[in-house]
């Protein structure tokens, strides 16, 4: 399978935001199941939403993600991803890789990425979500075991909440609670990731993001 060949049967291919400078996998925040609620709770992580404003409002963007989320189901999804993570993940002597710098699981997908992460394995593989119910549910399905190699942190729902107990990696936003667990530079590095890999990193059960 070549690139063009790939990138069709992904619906477009792979993003590479300027906070992460590596490639990423994106679909419309619109499509989050739990996200979607959130966002119309106050104080919540998801009320002022990033990937809800701005640039992934623009009628390119939103179609391009619209044809990714309707390719998950290509039967040949799975090598098509691990071809293009593959070419762009290892661009700039990059190995990391993000799942949904936009948007959040969807039903049956997990299955999915695993596959594509255990065909990667010279690659970390970090997934963030809100997503619990769904992600207990089909990691249970999955024989309650995930590669070495992925990394999936589940996200508090509320600013200044707590890490969520029911998973043994999460994130927190923090805007004047205490810190809990490994606070993240970004906001000190102009919005950048630069040479931090923490949220990769096994050894942290929790990210604290600085609200901004």
């Amino acid at each position: 399978m070549n690139k063009i060949t790939a990138v069709d049967i992904t619906g477009g291919g792979l993003s590479r935001t300027s906070k992460l400078g590596c490639a990423s996998f994106s679909i419309s925040a619109f499509e989050c199941k739990t996200g979607s609620k959130l966002a119309k709770v106050e104080g919540s992580v998801c009320n002022k939403c990033y990937a809800r404003r701005g640039t992934y409002l623009y009628g390119n963007v939103k179609t391009a993600q619209l044809r990714r989320l309707n390719a998950i189901d290509n039967p040949a999804w799975v090598d098509a991803m691990v071809k293009l993570i593959r070419i762009q993940a290892l661009e700039n002597d990059k190995n990391i890789f993000r799942w949904f710098d936009s948007g959040d699981l969807q039903a049956g997908m997990l299955a999915k990425i695993v596959k594509v992460c255990e065909l990667t394995p010279e690659i970390k593989h970090w997934l963030p979500t809100h997503e619990a119910s769904m992600l207990n549910k089909e990691y249970k399905e999955l024989g309650e075991k995930l590669p070495d190699n992925l990394i999936i942190r589940l996200s508090a729902t509320m600013i200044d909440g707590k890490p969520p107990k029911s998973w043994e990696y999460t994130s927190t936003v923090n805007k004047s609670s205490e810190i809990i667990g490994f606070k993240c530079p970004s906001k000190e590095q102009g919005g950048k990731c630069l040479d931090c890999n923490a949220c990769w990193n096994k050894s942290i059960p929790n990210i604290a993001y600085i609200y901004h």
